[in-house]
């Protein structure tokens, strides 16, 4: 698929780019001789989008791809981290957590579109959106404790989630990285497709969800993320806090015409 529409450069060298398809952005990773390793300014580039990105009420879906050809992410750009001091790596801490939480918190139904490597850092971004599409070519895994480290990119709190607390162990524990028939038996992500489709299978799905409510999508997916791990009393609390938030907007009730008139709704996304 080829790159279309406007497209928006964040951070002096343009590592993170943001086009518009509609009412999807693509969140595009850009750093091709580094396979797209999460530099500070690189991380920084990245929250700063995910700030925009969030605050535009005009986006119903988020896509987030790589230009390279043979990679997702490495992760944390370890060149980089070499030449840190102690304090410098203190100093960096705030610059990564706000790329990752800044992926994690965006208030729209999110969709990692992975080819090639996905590792450490590369797959937190990916496991901190809601939907994980892969290629065959993808290869993820989180192998920070090989390196003295932990996933520290929201990886010890993500993985269990989505594949349990002892699947998620092993993989940890082992470091080792997964190809991509084994990740979609585990759970790892959510569809395998061909070769090269990642990209236009993932921007198809956010596609075909921004064709929903705005109001109801946000709701639903902030009732998901904040009900996990919740009672499932609290969780229905909170379910129904939810539910009140949306059922007398204006997308309820044009949602509810446009049923009856057997028409598209024409959403107003209030």
């Amino acid at each position: 698929m080829e790159r279309q529409g406007q497209r928006q450069q964040f951070g002096a060298d343009g590592w993170i780019a943001v086009e518009r398809h509609g009412f999807v952005a693509e969140l595009v990773m850009d750093r091709p001789k580094a396979m797209n390793a999460v530099s500070t300014a690189m991380a920084d580039s990245l929250a700063q989008a995910c700030a925009e990105l969030a605050a535009d009420r005009s986006v119903r879906a988020v896509v987030l791809s790589s230009t390279h050809e043979r990679a997702f992410c490495v992760g944390a750009d370890l060149k980089e981290r070499n030449s840190f001091t102690d304090a410098d790596l203190m100093r960096q801490r705030p610059h990564t957590r706000a790329a990752y939480t800044g992926v994690l918190d965006l208030p729209v139904p999110t969709i990692a579109a992975v080819h090639g490597f996905a590792l450490g850092g590369g797959f937190e971004l990916a496991l901190a959106c809601d939907l994980i599409v892969a290629d065959g070519t993808a290869e993820v895994g989180l192998p920070e404790v090989s390196v003295g480290v932990i996933p520290g990119g929201g990886g010890t709190q993500l993985l269990p989630r989505r594949v349990g607390a002892a699947r998620a162990a092993e993989l940890v524990f082992t470091a080792r990285r997964v190809r991509a028939d084994e990740a979609a038996e585990l759970g790892l992500v959510d569809r395998l497709v061909a070769n090269g489709q990642d990209r236009a299978e993932a921007l198809e799905l956010a596609a075909g969800i921004a064709r929903h409510s705005p109001v109801g999508l946000r709701a639903a997916k902030r009732a998901m993320r904040l009900g996990h791990g919740l009672d499932l009393r609290a969780g229905l609390e909170l379910e129904d806090g939810a539910w009140r938030s949306v059922a007398f907007s204006g997308d309820r009730a044009e949602g509810v015409a446009a049923f009856n008139e057997k028409r598209d709704p024409e959403w107003p996304g209030e």
